[in-house]
């Protein structure tokens, strides 16, 4: 009988045995629902991230959405040309006779591909560079990198950018480059001051003393802390860019026609205000759109990371 007892308590699980493999998921769950509640308090915020859904969802799928996809090219229908808003072009038609907005559609790719593209190159070379200086706070390193970001820093950023665009062929690969060499102080100042206030914490001072290697502190202890903030701002600064871009083609340094662009939209709409106001107005309420977007949803990702309910 107690051969029989011993091998029924040895083949029972034990507790801490039982379901733990989905443990780890359901913290994951949990933490994400509790996020997901802390952003859902802001209306606005999810109204922000509504329009940048929507914004997404119509660059992917421009070519059925639109109503005419053939005009997001070079295609011209002169006995079309300039009509205004009518139940058949909702938006109206530019002087080429092509439909404003199914041409706005198709605008939002190269907007998305210019943020998207830009803080792909400047939030890892900027983060890496700040984590660098502040680990090596007050040595060569350190200063080199900081000094060379106060110099980009001290210059206005938009007359950096058109200054380097000058040089190069106007395209939006050109484009996204010069807004790269201007943009990426702003993320090392930011993940630099972020080192240096948790360099001397105690579990940082512990990774050392065990042995750590400088790279598995650097990216398994320090960088976590700094994900809020990069997060915070590359969503604040989706939209900086998207603007930026706006900007350059609308002085004819960005993408170029016949590829539709919202700033070459406004800028080619301009001379024929206000009698076909609808030339500029529309994209650039498209451009306000979407920079209202991702500012709403930045706020709502600062105030979600950084409550402390």
């Amino acid at each position: 009988e107690f051969r029989k007892m011993d091998n029924q308590i040895n083949n029972t699980p034990k507790i801490s045995q039982v379901n733990n493999s989905n443990i780890p998921k359901r913290n994951r769950l949990e933490q994400a629902r509790k996020l997901w509640y802390k952003f859902s308090l802001s209306k606005l915020s999810v109204v922000g991230l509504t329009i940048i859904l929507l914004v997404v969802f119509c660059a992917i799928f421009a070519p059925f959405i639109a109503p005419y996809p053939e005009d997001a090219g070079a295609v011209v229908n002169y006995s079309q040309a300039s009509q205004a808003p009518s139940l058949e072009h909702i938006f109206g038609t530019d002087t080429s006779g092509r439909d404003l907005f199914s041409r706005i559609l198709f605008s939002f790719r190269g907007a998305l591909i210019m943020g998207v593209g830009c803080l792909a190159v400047v939030v890892p070379v900027g983060g890496i560079l700040g984590l660098i200086a502040g680990y090596y706070n007050g040595r060569f390193i350190s200063n080199f990198i900081m000094r060379l970001a106060d110099v980009f820093l001290a210059l206005p950023a938009l007359i950096l950018v058109m200054c380097v665009s000058s040089i190069m062929t106007p395209s939006l690969m050109n484009a996204m480059l010069a807004l790269c060499v201007s943009w990426w102080p702003w993320y090392t100042r930011l993940v630099n001051n972020i080192v240096v206030s948790t360099r001397n914490e105690v579990y940082i001072r512990s990774a050392e003393v065990l042995g750590a290697s400088n790279t598995h502190i650097l990216f398994k202890q320090i960088l976590p802390n700094a994900l809020g903030p990069i997060l915070t701002k590359v969503t604040l600064d989706m939209g900086w860019a998207i603007m930026a871009g706006a900007t350059l083609s609308f002085i004819g340094m960005g993408e170029q026609p016949p590829t539709p662009s919202l700033g070459s939209m406004v800028s080619a709409g301009v001379s024929y205000m206000p009698d076909q106001w609808w030339l500029s107005t529309f994209p650039a309420l498209a451009i306000m759109l979407i920079v209202l977007g991702f500012n709403l949803a930045g706020d709502g990702i600062k105030d979600m990371l950084s409550s402390d309910e």
